[in-house]
This record gives C-alpha cells, structure tokens and sequence, in this order.
C-alpha cells in the first residue's frame, strides 16, 4: 500500500531556544493536524488512497568537546562528544520546560540546536490528543479497513523506561538519549493520566502532593474554593475533575462531575505552573507506581506524600507526625525497574523544607518537635492485612530495620522519585498502631480525621510552597542522577 506523508520538513539550525521551540510546535502542529485530517476525510466517504503516516520532530545537539561544564549543575549538559537526539511531542504543553532546556545546552556547550523529522510515526490516536475515541469516530466507509492498515497506532514495543532505568543502549552510530522520556512514552502518560485523574495534563503543577484518604481532598477543596473566592493570593485557578475551572476571583459553584475516576487530581493553579496538584491515589502501591509512572513524564520539581500511616512503637500517639529519612521497600511493583537493594536516600532540601513547615504550622521547635515528630525508617507493604499473618516475620524485619511507620505507597513513591529524578519526601501521620492494640475502628477514626487532617494538609502545602521558593538547580541537585544521564532534567 502506497505511503502517503506530509512533504519531507528541512533540517533547520538555531542559536535561540525560543525559535527553536516555535520551529518544533509547527513541526508538530503540521503532522498532526495531516493525520487528523486525513482520517476526517475518510470518516466522511473519501477514498482510501493508501496508508497515511507522519513523524513527530525531534531536536538533537553536536558537541565535539570533553570540556567540562560547570560541575554544580546536575542537569542541561552532556559529558562526553556526540550526537544528542530526542524526540518531542506536545511542544505546546512543555514549551516552558523545553526552552529552559535547550538554552542551558547551548549555554554549556556552545553550540546551535537542530529541529528536523525524526524516523518515529505519530500514532492516529495520540495525534487526536487526550480523551479522544478515534474508533468511535470513524464512519461505515471505514468499516471494512483495520485502522492499522491505515494509520500507525500505539506501539508498545517502542514505548518503555530503558532510557530512565538506565538501561538503554544505543546502536554503534546512533544518537545518544537527550531526555529521558521519548515522545511516544510521553504520549503515552499524557493519555493514562486523562484517564485515571480527570483532569487535562496541561492544569498538572509542578509541585505534586500525593495522599491515600478523601479527607485531605475534602479539606484541600473547601481551602482551594474558599482562596479563589477572596481573590486566589497567587495563585489564579482551581481546578477539579472534570477539568471543572473555577478563575481567581469567582466563588464556585461546584459542578456535577458524575462518577469520579480512579485516582482524582484537584490544581490550584499559578500561571509558572509552580502551584500545587493533590492526587488521592487510594490505596495501595500499584496506584502509588501507576500515577507516579505517568507524572513523571511531565517532569515536575518534587512530589510528596501525605497521608496515614501505621506507627509502630509504643511511645507514639495518634496523630503524631512521621518524617521518612529511609524506606523499607516491601510493595514489590517496582522489583523489576529499581532492585531492592538500591538505596533510596533522603534529600536534605525536601527534608528541611518538610521539618520546617511542622514547626511553622504546629508552633514546636527545636527539642519540643519530638515530642510529636519521629524520624526514621518507613516500611511500604503489599498487603493490607498484614496483621492477620504470623506476626513473628514481619515483627522481626520491621525491627531490624528500626522501622517507625508502615504504609503500602510510600516508598513506592519516593522510589520512583529516584527511578526518574524527581525529588520526593514523605510526611505521615499515625492513625492506628495495630502493634500496641489500637487499631484503625471507626470511632476512633473519626475522632482522628476531625481533629488532624486540617494541620497536616497545611503542613503538606507550606512545605511545597517552600520548595516552589527554591531556586531549582538547587532542589534538582546531583544526588539523584546516575553515571550515565540525558541534558535534559
């Protein structure tokens, strides 16, 4: 079958990241808007002429020297001569994150930056961009062609984490890696993430606030509607899902959303996208890899958790506060991406960050902090249950390793924080202490949520509001990248 493709894009060179990322939008839009057309036109009775493609752009970088770069930096650089290639989609979307990165290589390495058409096909489906059925949208005429006869579609042998595993090798004479992600795992995300929160990619702030109970959700919506209402204070629009935008200024009238999906997102928005996403990923690890797997695509500055947890020693209360300084990993999900025995330190600029909102918020300092403050250990388990087993192994493993707290999605969190560089921390509060025959019933949760979601959810904002203040060379610092990285952060 014939192939039919947009004519053939010129390589073009820039010494200016902005043109450079004008050039890649127009790249983009033009392929894109061929597929999308052309389907158009098939759904509506035109003939099928052949099989329909076009290619996302892609930027690359030629460097010829070994000279050093400012060794401060941990990102926007390359450290040894080559060809450096990746592919982009959504330019749009990332055209804040894209110029940043683009200026910082022409920076550090003196040298242009070149635009051209990689040899990667759009898939039909993700040209249409996120929430689109193409098969719903196709007509009778189209009935007797498989789509993939016709249109590339997603192709899951060419979308995987090899580059940010560390895993990928590049063939003698082919580019090396210039991003961690490529353009159709990108994609990819972009689709999951419509899908499991309800909310477009382009509202998704960069800093991330992750907790496993509706209350915080509850507490963070009548906070968000309420600073909306009085004007926003900086911050110009909340948004929740159902993409359902209430604009600073305006008192919201909240809207019927039907049924909310898996893992709910709610943005309070700044125009430097340097406000605050709160995800309720439920339950579990799985949900803690899967969301985390997809956000990590949009390349935020840090993620946090902030949710409940089991404490585990005799001297602490309900509603004390657990501050993660290690993680026993016991969740399994990511067992084939990040080993076991793969440290996953803690960062001291999310730590200090996470401290020192404790102290702002609750008013303790210094010595008086401990008093409801424990640092140390946090197990993330698989099961639930884990109570209704034989205690004597978990008993014994949660000692050895001086364990304070368990949950089942902290460090599943802060461990695909390692895996793909973003900078991750973990406050917990103790709801139960099953160890010490205080278990999680239902007065005795009730009693617990009135009373102490309201501090902690503060605690949680003041602590990304504080990192939002750093500069962000110095909170995507070195400590996270491996011997071998892409430019880009």
């Amino acid at each position: 079958m014939t192939c039919i493709s947009p004519a053939a894009a010129e390589r073009q060179v820039f010494d200016d990241a902005e043109q450079a990322v004008d050039a890649l939008i127009a790249l983009y839009e033009r392929n894109t808007a061929f597929l999308i057309d052309a389907f158009q036109a098939l759904a509506k009775g035109a003939p099928v002429e052949g099989r329909y493609r076009a290619f996302y752009p892609q930027v690359s970088i030629e460097t010829t020297s070994f000279g050093h770069v400012d060794s401060r930096l941990s990102y926007g650089h390359v450290s040894a001569p080559g060809i450096y290639t990746t592919t982009v989609t959504r330019p749009k979307l990332f055209r804040r994150y894209l110029v940043e990165q683009l200026e910082l290589l022409m920076r550090n390495h003196h040298v242009p930056v070149i635009v051209s058409e990689s040899t990667t096909p759009i898939p039909l489906h993700f040209a249409f961009g996120e929430g689109a059925h193409v098969e719903a949208s196709g007509s009778s005429s189209l009935a007797d062609y498989p789509l993939r006869d016709l249109f590339d579609t997603p192709d899951l042998n060419n979308t995987d984490d090899l580059i940010a595993n560390g895993e990928y090798e590049a063939l003698p004479g082919e580019p090396a890696p210039l991003a961690p992600f490529t353009a159709q795992r990108i994609d990819y995300s972009l689709a999951r993430l419509a899908h499991y929160t309800a909310t477009g990619a382009d509202h998704f702030q960069n800093f991330v606030l992750f907790t496993n109970y509706q209350f915080y959700i509850d507490e963070f919506t009548n906070w968000a509607r309420e600073l909306m209402a009085n004007g926003g204070e900086g911050y110009t629009a909340f948004v929740e899902p159902g993409n359902i935008v209430t604009p600073a200024g305006a008192a919201s009238a909240p809207e019927a959303v039907g049924r909310l999906p898996q893992m709910p997102a709610y943005h309070l928005k700044k125009d430097d996208h340097c406000g605050i996403t709160l995800v309720n990923i439920g339950v579990g690890p799985s949900n803690a890899k899967t969301i985390t797997d997809h956000i990590a695509v949009l390349r935020p500055h840090a993620w946090l958790m902030v949710g409940h947890c089991a404490g585990l020693r005799n001297s602490q209360r309900l509603g004390d506060y657990v501050l993660a300084h290690a993680y026993m990993r016991e969740d399994h999900v990511l067992d084939d991406d990040l080993p076991v025995w793969v440290p996953i330190p803690a960062l001291a600029e999310v730590q200090q960050a996470l401290e020192g909102a404790v102290e702002e918020i609750t008013g303790f300092e210094g010595f008086e902090l401990k008093r409801i403050m424990r640092t140390g250990t946090v197990a993330t388990i698989d099961n639930r249950n884990w109570e209704l087993r034989d205690m004597a192994g978990p008993v014994k493993r949660l000692s050895q390793a001086r364990a304070i707290a368990l949950d089942m999605e902290s460090a599943t969190i802060a461990a695909n924080g390692f895996r793909f560089r973003v900078p991750y921390g973990t406050l917990l509060c103790v709801s139960d202490k099953p160890l010490h025959g205080e278990l999680k019933l239902p007065g005795m949760a009730t009693a617990f949520y009135k009373t102490q979601v309201s501090q902690h959810l503060k605690i949680g904002i003041r602590a990304v509001q504080k990192l939002a203040e750093m500069p962000t060379e110095t909170l995507h610092s070195r400590k996270l990248r491996s011997f071998y990285e892409t430019a880009f952060q």
